[in-house]
């Protein structure tokens, strides 16, 4: 007997020959707005530049603290933000796995085995048949006629569409694009829980230094109150100047115990972004973490270094997919089927060349009308591409005002950093003044509650303007993509 395969090869080669079609169409990165340059770094030049700054992937070493590095290790391990993210990655990874499977056919294979028992009985009285059957002659006599018949099978069965519009291609398509949209939102993620992290820690620090000054401006008000006491005492100063001063040391002693609560609220925050409860304790420590100067590099580089960026524009490809997917419900489809066994009345004579069957189909199906429901699903698909194109462009826009800003931010606090040192400068110095004129008897303590207020606020002015350099800094390196870069998409 002929094999089927000899059979159908000429329609296999014609089915592949139409099956390298793609309907729909092929996707181009749309073009967003890019600057030549950054607006806010002419004629600005950073002092100490780190040329890979930008570009290490463990960011946060740039600044060398040992506990904020132990930190940062944690988040991608324990984070469960980003535990769901990986696990939303690893389902779109799956889903491509199952579109691709469309594009082979499906074998399936049965067995069956079947055993009939029948038969009848009948009695022959004076030649007269009771029973219906047919006998043998006699009176009386009871005959019957029984039988058994088995049947076995064996069938391997295929089902297969080819992919002749390329619909199966372009869902492939979609969803690959879509699984490295939903990674550069998994990369982005964990940017966003690094930054978070390391924000909180510079908070953190800056309540450790703000405990400091505080410890030590209320060592400061004992001592006034002390002396006002004594002045007082001796009749060289009225009570009312004692009041001052006893009103200035429980007002900071409050405000120096309400940044307990502050900090253990940064320490809750950070235990949560590494994937623990709320137990975690840091030591305090003196402040040493100092802002550094981030190169922005090429404006067009950043097309690459953003996830978020990256994600929108997968996002993009995979509308531009979908729309190929819509496209090819104008075209026929075409099912193959086919099917081949063996079939005996008995085991042994299964596999003999006699009992060997098999067939074959196709089956072609055109939609002639469904009411404008091809028509509107493609346009539905063109218009979502075309939001995809809008929310990308809009994502570009943004990333690059979000660097603008923080180039500025680092230009702007960097020179106003020096003017309010020297204000801190002044404001020790003129308290020291006023503290040994008061001492002397040359002016009331009115005056001292002003310097030491000015001075409190001129501490407290240029420890905010440090953090918020350092805060900036990380801003800077998170719109800059951190260590990422879009290459990582490749593969995926």
């Amino acid at each position: 007997m002929q094999k089927p395969t000899l059979r159908i090869a000429p329609l296999l080669v014609a089915v592949s020959a139409l099956a390298a079609c793609e309907v729909g169409p092929n996707y181009h990165q749309p073009t967003t707005p890019t600057p030549q340059t950054y607006r806010q770094i002419a004629g600005w030049t950073a002092a100490n530049p780190n040329a890979d700054a930008a570009d290490k992937a463990d960011w946060w070493t740039l600044f060398n603290d040992p506990v904020l590095n132990d930190l940062e290790s944690k988040v991608v391990v324990n984070n469960q933000t980003l535990a769901a993210d990986l696990a939303a990655y690893q389902q779109a990874r799956a889903l491509v796995s199952e579109q691709r499977a469309a594009l082979f056919p499906t074998l399936d294979v049965t067995g069956q085995a079947n055993v009939s028992h029948s038969g009848n009985g009948s009695t022959v009285v004076g030649g007269t048949v009771v029973g219906g059957g047919t006998g043998t002659t006699g009176v009386g006599t009871t005959t019957s006629r029984r039988s058994t018949t088995q049947s076995y099978q064996l069938e391997l069965g295929a089902t297969w569409e080819p992919d002749i519009w390329g619909k199966v291609r372009r869902s492939i398509e979609n969803a690959s694009a879509g699984a490295q949209a939903t990674y550069a939102d998994l990369q982005n993620a964990r940017l966003s829980a690094q930054m978070e992290l390391a924000a909180d820690y510079v908070t953190l620090r800056e309540l450790d230094e703000q405990k400091r000054i505080d410890d030590a401006q209320v060592k400061a008000y004992q001592q006034s109150l002390t002396v006002t006491q004594n002045k007082y005492k001796a009749g060289v100063s009225a009570l009312s100047d004692v009041d001052q001063a006893e009103t200035q040391l429980h007002n900071e002693m409050a405000a120096d115990t309400a940044l307990g609560q502050q900090r253990a609220q940064m320490e809750d925050a950070i235990a949560i972004l590494i994937g623990r409860p709320a137990d975690l304790s840091i030591a305090p420590a003196a402040w040493t973490l100092k802002p550094i100067d981030v190169p922005p590099g090429v404006p067009s580089t950043l097309l690459e270094r953003r996830p978020d960026v990256a994600a929108s524009e997968r996002q993009a490809a995979a509308a531009s997919a979908n729309i190929g997917v819509a496209t090819a419900g104008y075209y026929p489809s075409l099912d193959l089927t086919g099917s081949g066994g063996t079939e005996a009345a008995a085991i042994g004579q299964l596999f003999s060349p006699q009992s060997f069957f098999w067939n074959l189909g196709v089956n072609a199906a055109e939609t002639i009308f469904n009411g404008g429901l091809t028509h509107a699903q493609v346009s539905a698909a063109k218009a979502a591409y075309a939001q995809a194109v809008a929310n990308y462009r809009q994502t570009t826009l943004t990333a690059f005002g979000q660097v603008e800003d923080n180039l500025a931010a680092q230009r702007v606090l960097a020179a106003e950093q020096p003017d309010l040192q020297a204000s801190l400068k002044s404001a020790d110095d003129a308290l020291r003044i006023t503290q040994n004129e008061y001492n002397a008897g040359t002016i009331d303590y009115t005056s001292v509650v002003v310097a030491e207020n000015a001075a409190l606020s001129a501490h407290n002015a240029e420890l905010q303007i440090e953090a918020s350099r350092l805060t900036a800094t990380i801003d800077l390196i998170v719109a800059l993509g951190g260590g990422w870069n879009a290459d990582e998409l490749k593969g995926k």
